[in-house]
């Protein structure tokens, strides 16, 4: 048994000395950080694997303000398989194998598809599946019988206009303003058809120049799994969906079987990027890097919906943590990415979290809030608020136990619930908005930190950063107080 002589740490236990700073305007420092060794973010913030916070429209939403969104795991592999895609297929300056519909379908079936699909046209393929039209909202808008084939309102073959696969955007955009046209089919020299550019989607490209995008223009996305044998499965599926990147999410990291999946997945998939975790110690986070992680989260406990702590006992304060997990990838000789994971309440603990030598940030109650998020809509007293849980919360426990159940299984038993050791809650968070709005406050405050570091960068920041121990009165000292707040 031994007591360490310092004292564990978290955000509110300390402030950051100002530095002298040459930097005149918010708009000058550069906030964009790595994910991991290959995916740069030109914003440090990802949202949560949670089941109330990251499915694919949180996940679009974040990509496209510039960070990366995980879809959480506590889906059937197909459900999450379908997330993955939807995200890939969200924005892209070519759309491969885009959606299709034979020539003999009816206008009432390329409605629905249009629907379910959530786009607005749709190629028309003949039955070896050869370009033969062209069929969108508008061709469809005022079609007074549904039960008419599409070949009566598509744009036929003759007045299609097609490029080659290697031209560019300003050409495409070229092409697309001249002709007046919604959407240009990309056909091979054998004359097969191998893509689409649509209008909307150059659109899209401009309107969110700092997007995080692979290298065809398609939208990043991070989805997590667990460390059982079916998670390999799970992964090769989500691989082949096009994940960017694989979490490895358990409560507890540190553990032989985190690493022993971690090692399998480097081996069998080595163009993806594997992220880790949690650990919350200078061992954990060494070790993780050593077993090949390409990114590690840090974070045990320091959850707003987490009871880890009191339910164990267990766990490290946030900025600590951080602290130690830097230190401990620095022995390995590995610049590995270090992903805060929890306990962000303000732009302010982002800024300290960053300045502690993390690289991102990951997000979960404060999004929870927000519009993408999946969580539950309730009103109280007039006032709209969502629900969020934790994932080792009862519920989110059953939840995985109803996904992992087969169909011959019975249904869960009053038995099943009381075997449930829960180390989270649930609760319900105030309604905030979009997460854009929510993503600009807390970029917005990043920025303000970054100038009072006299920082132009996050690795200047860290460099810089000097925290000063503050006491209960530094606390209350630091948040408005003598006022009455209208």
């Amino acid at each position: 048994m031994k007591i360490r002589s310092t004292k564990g740490l978290t955000f509110d236990d300390v402030l950051l000395v100002p530095k002298r700073s040459s930097i005149a305007s918010r708009q000058d420092p550069d906030t964009s950080t790595c994910l991991t060794s290959t995916i740069k973010l030109q914003v440090p913030i990802i949202s949560a694997n949670m089941d109330t916070v990251t499915e694919a429209p949180m996940a679009i939403a974040m990509a496209r303000a510039g960070g990366v969104g995980i879809i959480h795991r506590f889906m059937s592999v197909e459900d999450q398989v379908r997330q993955v895609r939807r995200v890939k297929r969200a924005e892209g300056f070519i759309v491969e194998q885009p959606y299709a519909i034979a020539d003999g379908a009816t206008i009432g079936k390329a409605r629905q598809l249009m629907k379910r699909r959530e786009v607005g046209g749709l190629v028309v393929t003949d039955s070896d599946g050869d370009l033969i039209g062209l069929i969108t909202q508008r061709d469809i808008l005022l079609a007074p019988d549904d039960s008419a084939l599409v070949g009566t309102v598509m744009t036929p073959p003759n007045q299609i206009i097609s490029v080659p696969p290697d031209i560019s955007l300003p050409e495409a955009r070229t092409i697309l303003h001249e002709n007046r046209l919604e959407k240009l089919p990309i056909i091979n020299k054998g004359g097969h058809l191998v893509g689409l550019i649509t209008a909307q989607d150059i659109v899209k490209y401009e309107q969110h120049p700092d997007a995080t995008k692979d290298s065809k223009g398609r939208l990043r996305v991070g989805a997590a799994i667990g460390v059982k044998s079916i998670d390999v499965t799970r992964a090769a599926a989500l691989v082949e969906a096009g994940v960017d990147v694989l979490v490895i999410d358990i409560a507890h990291g540190h553990a032989d079987h985190c690493i022993d999946i971690l090692k399998e997945l480097r081996d069998n998939f080595s163009e993806v990027q594997l992220i880790a975790g949690n650990v919350a110690s200078h061992d954990g986070a060494r070790d993780l890097a050593e077993a090949g992680a390409d990114a590690i989260k840090v974070g045990v406990g320091p959850g707003s919906i987490c009871t880890t702590r009191i339910v164990t006992g267990f766990g490290v304060p946030q900025l600590t943590a951080i602290m130690d997990s830097v230190e401990g990838v620095a022995d390995t000789g590995r610049d590995i990415p270090i992903i805060a994971d929890g306990g962000i309440k303000t732009s302010g603990d982002l800024v300290k979290a960053l300045a502690a030598g993390a690289s991102t940030v990951m997000i979960g109650s404060l999004f929870a809030g927000c519009e993408e998020s999946p969580g539950s809509t309730v009103i109280r007293n007039g006032q709209k608020f969502k629900v969020v849980r934790g994932m080792a919360s009862l519920g989110a426990a059953m939840g995985r136990k109803a996904v992992e159940q087969t169909k011959d299984e019975s249904a869960e038993s009053q038995a099943d619930w009381d075997k449930v050791v829960p180390e989270g809650v649930e609760a319900v968070v105030p309604y905030r908005g979009r997460v854009d709005e929510m993503l600009y406050q807390l970029v917005g405050g990043l920025r303000s930190g970054l100038s009072y570091g006299g920082a132009y960068t996050i690795r200047q920041l860290q460099e810089n950063a000097e925290f000063i121990e503050i006491s209960a009165a530094g606390v209350r000292e630091s948040h408005s107080h003598d006022v009455s707040k209208i």
